[in-house]
């Protein structure tokens, strides 16, 4: 080819365009981002709305159905799935893959804007979020203290956050486990009543002196100053002198009707570590930024902070990602060498020269695919990495080809710059032909659909990148080298490797292709039989779609009976830390009361404030194994699985995009009472399979509410407007803002007016309530309206606008979510259920159709049509196309035992090994079937032609092979069950391949061989 002759003939551009490669590929190594995992950005934006105090039925009606309409008309919309509870919902907003994120999350938040007249305005708050991968907390700090007052826990919290927040690559600094100090104004109702003092009237009062309105500026001279007015509150002691009233002479304090002054709000998230008392402070990394370098710059700020702070406050770094990156990328570095060793090893047959020359093609290869790799987007992340070592193993072929028929060449007489350009000439065709084929396989996976393509979409990058920067290199340098640094050998058989490995070739494959190719059809029927044999293990292994975190964290979620006091909460969850503390392999556990921990994992939110919901992070040492973790993770389970007081569930991360639960049941349908019915029905089907645990069904238990039923003829005829009881009901409940309150260091601080309680509200806020009407009269609220009690649900989901409920399970040890769906399909299409009901799968099923859904079909599709279309233009016949297609079931045979064998289930990475293996295997019988037909065409009968083709071939197809499996060694024995299957697919798909094609191969090609013209051997 041009480009060889040009490579080889001016060697010092080569050199120094390869060198500048290697320079750039090496600064692109130390300046990629850095992550532990994937990030995914998908196109989803949760509403958030707090209204504390409203029934999940009114939150249906008086704000989810609004928002829910008018976010449905917006363009691309995929899917709405609203989840509404007590005080709270949250409408989570999907759009189609592919959508700009940034645009589309601007029209949410343009859309909730505009709705906000058509619903409650004392709504606490209308947030849109967008989920952000880089929103996952990369570290979290503990200040323990059993003494310090929450107020200075709070400070020295506020001073760590401060020192945080001067490192720029981090973001949302937050601080949990500590209620905010608020200004709260107790109010004596019974005073206001006595001095018949509307309450409006002092909530407009103190709302109007909270607000700042800038004068403006004035011009004197030639100068323009500002006008400064009164401004916002100065003191709580200046809040408390507000006028709030002014009749008849007598002017009234809030001071005279209230006590003004600083307090903590009700406590709703309690946090410890260890059993000790906390507070944590977390933050979240920037996008695209390095995490080995992030942590440089916030080590010693933290390390400063410690020093700064009193005896009675202790300070834990408890979790931080930047120590398990480094691990885990130290740890695929070691599997990188290791890998490259075993390379080494299996170079051997080419000798010393040929050997040096593939290892130098590895490096530029490598550094050539991560500047691609860079200009993708891609950071180096587990996935990523895993590609670059399996490339390892692929991207030495085309260099080891090249080589080696340019060394046959050498042996034959020819001079080192001949042999060179000639030899890579002869085989440049089928290089390109096998690396395009290589590229294909892997390209599925770079356009599956939906979270779990772009989760995985850095490998298959890595590989493609990797092999074509190989090919690239193969054409380019290794003649260059080839034709500097080969030598003609002194035994034209090659060195002592090589001639045991030609002889055992010769003793073994020759006689056995033999055979093949006299007995055709016994051949196929015996290598068919064989794929046929393996089919039948796919449903023995068994399916997920992604398995368990190798990480050593995981999660113990404890549920309360419903609506369980935040108080008795606490003491239960102390109970399990107690248990906890028994166990030595854990390093910390983090309690966390009424709330989820912060997010430490990129696909698991943490959960909204609960009062009947504890959760505690689990860490274990940093070196422990998946299979320690999930030992303990089994004796756990045990251990609480008759716990008295709360269910306990003990859950491990999946990896993965984000799923409610491996097995979910959604029953849709309107009327409330027919899907409690259904759902019990659902709740004992899912239960009746051994394999399903933490079976948890909304609707089983029904929480009970306070009902102020208000006498509406009564409060009309004494002239009370019923939002003049709502206000005054949520003031002695919840509590009213009035505005904020600075002080001189910039602090802000919520003005909330309360009537005077305890630290919890009681039943005990409804005495002595009295509300005002028209005249201002106060009429007290028992006269007008009586308290009593009603059932409700805990919650009500709604997926595109249509109501559903949900029963969810885990699953036992060893036990696949598809298995136990296997067993209970059947019997939930048993159910009869009304006209307008019916159910639906979600969880790890909906989450596989998303994944191999239609447009992965397509590209399925796609991939097939250009294997032929490349095929076709090599070979210029179907026949050859045909022959070279047949090698595809044989990998399979290697791949599905190799998975038998270790006890891993079929998976969306052993998927990646099984395309990628296609395009493996016929990369070799390509370099085969190309080899045959020149022999034909230079006048060599077909029988010859075969078995001198099989016999020439089979050295670099086996070492090629030997190469790649060398190279995925280190992988397979990886224990990241991530990481791990696509190691085995391929190491047992190459093994099987290798031994099977080389026989098959061989056999179709006599059976249809492709028709070749003969070419007179005396041209060039």
């Amino acid at each position: 080819m041009n480009l060889t002759n040009f490579s080889v003939k001016n060697y010092q551009f080569t050199l120094v365009m390869f060198l500048m490669i290697a320079v750039v590929g090496a600064v692109t190594l130390f300046t990629m981002p850095r992550a532990e995992d994937p990030q995914i950005n998908p196109p989803t934006y949760p509403i958030v709305v707090i209204y504390p105090g409203t029934s999940p039925k009114d939150m249906e009606e008086l704000v989810v159905k609004p928002i829910e309409n008018k976010i449905y008309e917006l363009d691309n919309i995929d899917k709405i799935t609203t989840n509404i509870e007590d005080g709270f919902c949250v409408i989570k907003v999907d759009f189609t893959y592919g959508e700009n994120v940034d645009d589309k999350y601007q029209e949410v938040v343009r859309e909730v804007n505009a709705l906000r007249n058509l619903v409650p305005k004392d709504i606490t708050s209308i947030e849109v979020k967008k989920i952000d991968p880089s929103d996952v907390n990369i570290i979290q700090v503990a200040l323990i203290s059993e003494n310090a007052p929450a107020r200075i826990l709070q400070q020295y919290a506020d001073k760590l956050k401060e020192q945080l927040e001067k490192v720029p690559e981090l973001k949302k600094i937050k601080i949990s486990g500590v209620p905010d100090e608020v200004v709260r104004v107790d109010i004596h109702v019974d005073k206001l009543a006595e001095l018949k003092i509307p309450l409006n009237t002092v909530i407009g009062s103190l709302q109007s002196e909270a607000v700042n309105i800038p004068a403006g500026s004035v011009t004197a001279g030639s100068k323009t100053f500002n006008v400064k007015t009164s401004g916002k509150f100065v003191s709580a002691d200046d809040i408390a002198k507000t006028i709030v009233y002014n009749a008849n002479g007598k002017i009234i304090y809030l001071k005279d009707i209230a006590a003004v002054g600083f307090k903590n709000e009700e406590e709703k998230h309690i946090t410890r570590i260890n059993g000790h008392r906390c507070v944590l402070v977390s933050a979240a990394q920037k996008t695209g930024g390095n995490i080995s370098k992030t942590q440089k710059s916030y080590l010693p700020l933290i390390k400063a902070f410690g020093e700064t702070l009193p005896a009675n406050i202790k300070m834990i770094k408890s979790f931080d990602q930047a120590d398990n990156v480094a691990q885990r990328l130290s740890g695929l570095a070691i599997d990188f060498m290791i890998a490259i060793g075993l390379v080494v090893i299996t170079l051997l047959p080419l000798g010393t020269r040929a050997s040096l020359i593939v290892m130098v093609a590895i490096p530029l290869s490598l550094a050539l695919g991560l500047v691609g790799l860079n200009a993708f987007g891609i950071s180096l992340n587990q996935l990523s990495i895993v590609g670059l070592v399996v490339s390892l193993g692929l991207l030495v072929d085309d260099s080891i080809v090249v080589v080696e028929n340019i060394e046959r060449w050498l042996r034959d007489g020819y001079t080192r710059k001949e042999a060179a350009i000639k030899a890579t000439k002869q085989i440049s065709l089928a290089v390109i032909g096998c690396t395009a084929i290589l590229a294909i396989s892997f390209m599925p996976l770079i356009f599956l659909p939906g979270g779990p393509g772009e989760f995985v979409r850095g490998l298959p990058l890595a590989i493609i990148t990797s092999v074509l920067a190989s090919l690239i290199v193969s054409l380019t340098v290794v003649p260059f080298l080839a034709s500097r640094v080969l030598k003609e050998h002194a035994n034209p058989e090659g060195n002592i490797f090589l001639r045991t490995l030609k002889k055992i070739i010769h003793g073994t494959y020759s006689k056995l292709m033999a055979k093949a190719l006299n007995r055709p059809a016994l051949t196929l029927v015996i290598a068919f039989g064989l794929f046929a044999a393996s089919v039948v293990l796919f449903p023995v292994i068994g399916f997920k779609l992604f398995p368990a975190s190798e990480k050593p964290i995981f999660l113990v979620n404890i549920k309360m009976p419903l609506q369980t006091s935040l108080v008795e909460t606490n003491r239960i969850t102390r109970m399990v830390e107690d248990s906890l503390k028994q166990n030595k392999e854990i390093t910390f556990y983090t309690a966390n009361v009424g709330k989820g921990n912060p997010q430490i994992y990129y696909n698991v939110s943490q959960q909204e404030e609960k009062n009947d919901f504890a959760q505690l992070f689990i860490q274990m040492d940093s070196h422990a194994k998946p299979v320690e973790k999930k030992k303990l993770i089994e004796n756990l389970r045990r251990q609480f699985a008759d716990f008295p007081y709360a269910k306990i569930e003990v859950k491990d991360f999946e990896q993965g995009p984000p799923i409610e639960a491996p097995i979910s049941v959604r029953v849709f349908g309107d009327n409330l009472d027919t899907l409690k019915k259904l759902s019990y029905d659902v709740e004992q089907v899912v239960k009746s399979n051994a394999g399903a645990i933490y079976v948890t069904n909304q609707l089983n238990i029904l929480k009970t509410d306070i009902k102020v039923n208000i006498n509406r003829e009564k409060a009309r005829t004494l002239g009370v407007y019923t939002a003049e009881i709502d206000r005054t009901v949520r003031l002695a409940v919840t509590g009213l803002p009035i505005g904020t309150y600075s002080n001189d260091d910039g602090d802000d601080y919520d003005v909330i007016m309360n009537v005077p309680r305890e630290k919890f509200a009681s039943l005990d806020v409804f005495k002595n309530l009295f509300v005002n009407n028209a005249a201002g009269v106060p009429i007290a609220l028992n006269q007008i309206a009586g308290i009593s009690f009603e059932t409700s649900p805990t919650t009500v989901n709604h997926f595109n606008k249509n109501r559903f409920i949900k029963i969810t399970a885990s699953t036992q040890k060893n036990i696949l979510a598809n298995d136990v769906l296997k067993d209970i399909v059947p019997k939930l299409d048993q159910l009869r259920m009304p006209p307008g009901y019916y159910y639906k799968l979600s969880g790890e099923a909906e989450s596989e159709g998303d994944a191999f859904g239609g447009s992965f079909i397509t590209v399925i599709l796609l991939t097939v049509f250009l294997f032929i279309a490349v095929l076709i233009l090599q070979f210029k016949n179907f026949k050859g196309m045909l022959v070279v297609l047949s090698v595809i079931p044989l990998g399979v045979v290697g791949g599905v035992t190799m998975l038998w064998f270790s006890g891993n289930p079929m998976s969306f990475i052993a998927i990646i090994g099984f395309i990628g293996l296609a395009g493996i295997e016929v990369k070799n019988s390509i370099l085969l079937v190309d080899f045959t037909n020149q022999l034909r065409q230079e006048g060599m009968d077909l029988t010859t032609a075969i078995e001198h083709a099989g016999e020439t071939r089979f050295l670099p197809v086996v070492l090629t092979s030997l190469t790649a499996i060398g190279g995925l060694i280190p992988l397979a024995l990886n224990p990241n069950p991530q990481i791990s299957p696509l190691a085995l697919v391929l190491i047992g798909g190459l093994i099987s391949s290798t031994i099977l094609s080389r026989i098959v191969t061989p056999v179709m090609y006599k059976l249809i061989p492709p028709r070749i013209d003969t070419i007179d051997n005396n041209k060039a």
